[in-house]
């Protein structure tokens, strides 16, 4: 399976081919996402909560970013993956954002890098577009910024936030940004945004009228079980397999079924004599 790339993704918009990506942290996940045909992948700071059990993604660090996306490469070597840029690295200047995004594509082979915010960080987008690396922006319910909003919550639900995130969009755009990410917005107001830009806008949890959908893997299989957003669909669960398999392994080593004899290596025939008579020397008297 040959990579997409930012011009496939392009094609895509045009012809109403919708693209499905995941999050995913680790190689099994990635490897089996690759398999099972994703056009992208996103290693997203959420990360933070689903794999590391934070309470929030505001923790996250570049160190533990760069980790899983390496991780994550490893297991999709063919896919197009997006390091999600944690926070603070690239609120302070346009000079950090550059750095930290160049990070991601140096050290862990992303191909791509999505920061939040609209036009309070214009000037971040179009440093690291103008530096020649990919930048998705994202806006609507920006988690690291959830505090600001009034927690999770969705946007754009009123006339005057509607338009303020459509001048976001249309300022990300000119930015320099090779697609956009809405997320927790009305499908209405979605649906005028992806037809409003040139550029690919993707949803998570803003409604199907748009270039393609993301979920987060741990909600989607069923794994995280602090919450699960409106928006998600279950396409497994998890947790309970998982759960179930700890339970019978306990109950098995407390009982006496595990291990059996197929589960243990034996003495070398040709030596059981000489190994027998080792360890009655060693036997203690």
């Amino acid at each position: 399976m040959a990579k997409k790339s930012r011009l496939d993704f392009m094609k895509m918009k045009e012809k109403g081919e919708p693209v499905a990506w995941i999050t995913a942290y680790d190689f099994p996940t990635a490897s089996f996402a690759e398999q099972a045909g994703m056009d992208m992948i996103l290693v997203g700071d959420s990360l933070g909560m689903v794999l590391l059990g934070y309470k929030g993604t505001v923790p996250v660090t570049m160190e533990e970013c760069i980790i899983c996306c390496n991780a994550v490469r490893r297991g999709a070597p063919n896919t197009f993956c997006i390091g999600d840029m944690p926070f603070m690295s690239y609120q302070i200047s346009d000079e950090d954002a550059v750095y930290n995004a160049g990070r991601f594509l140096k050290e862990a082979d992303m191909d791509a890098v999505k920061l939040e915010g609209g036009r309070r960080v214009i000037t971040r987008i179009k440093a690291i577009a103008d530096a020649g690396m990919l930048v998705m922006g994202h806006i609507g319910l920006t988690p690291q910024s959830s505090g600001v909003l009034g927690g999770f919550k969705a946007q754009g639900r009123d006339p005057k936030s509607a338009k303020d995130l459509i001048l976001d969009a249309r300022a990300i755009e000119e930015a320099g940004a090779f697609a956009l990410l809405l997320e927790a917005v009305p499908p209405e107001l979605t649906e005028f945004i992806a037809k409003d830009l040139s550029i690919p806008v993707y949803s998570i949890g803003a409604g199907a009228p748009c270039d393609g959908q993301l979920l987060i893997c741990g909600d989607m299989l069923g794994l995280f079980q602090a919450f699960t957003p409106k928006f998600v669909k279950k396409y497994a669960n998890v947790a309970e397999v998982e759960i179930n398999a700890f339970k019978a392994f306990v109950e098995d080593v407390k009982t006496g079924k595990f291990p059996e004899d197929q589960h243990c290596y034996h003495i070398l025939p040709e030596t059981a004599e000489e190994y027998q008579k080792m360890l009655d020397e060693l036997k203690r008297k």
